[in-house]
């Protein structure tokens, strides 16, 4: 682990700071671009992940964030259910704009705009999950409540 934290990660700092979550950001020397990577890096199973997937409303424009377990795949429906519009993944650029961090290091917190969010409802079978801290190489630890508390997400069934 390196001491100094990359600028994306520090902005996902003091997000998790500003929400008074004593959860501390930290860098691995091992990618955790992936659900499985991250997974291997902090040594915890696949579920525990928080992938944070952003969609866009094909009508509204507007970003969707789904913080999905790492085992899980998001059907699609399901969140268009839930926005009452038809959905697509983001593309890269849209999700930088959107988000302020690039694809594989997005976090739960910390973006550059209001998003909608999503927490997939398998997550909170766990103790702890981790999630991107703003790099492909920064996770943070915490609880599904504090996942509920710093995204004020709504939970539902993604698969």
């Amino acid at each position: 682990m390196e001491a100094k934290l990359k600028p994306s990660a520090q902005k996902v700092q003091q997000a998790l700071q500003a929400h008074n979550l004593s959860c501390e950001v930290v860098q691995m020397t091992d990618t955790t671009r992936s659900a499985s990577d991250a997974a291997r890096a902090v040594g915890c199973q696949v579920g525990q992940i928080v992938k944070s997937l952003i969609f866009e409303g094909q009508q509204s424009h507007q970003p969707i964030l789904v913080a999905a377990s790492g085992a899980n795949r998001v059907n699609e429906g399901a969140i268009e259910q839930s926005v009452s519009e038809p959905i697509k993944m983001a593309k890269p650029d849209y999700v930088r704009q959107m988000t302020g961090f690039a694809i594989g290091g997005v976090p739960p917190v910390g973006h550059d705009r209001p998003l909608k969010i999503f927490i997939d409802k398998d997550l909170l079978q766990y103790d702890e999950i981790w999630a991107a801290a703003g790099t492909p190489h920064a996770v943070f630890k915490l609880t599904p409540d504090d996942l509920k508390t710093i995204t004020a997400g709504t939970v539902i069934s993604v698969k």
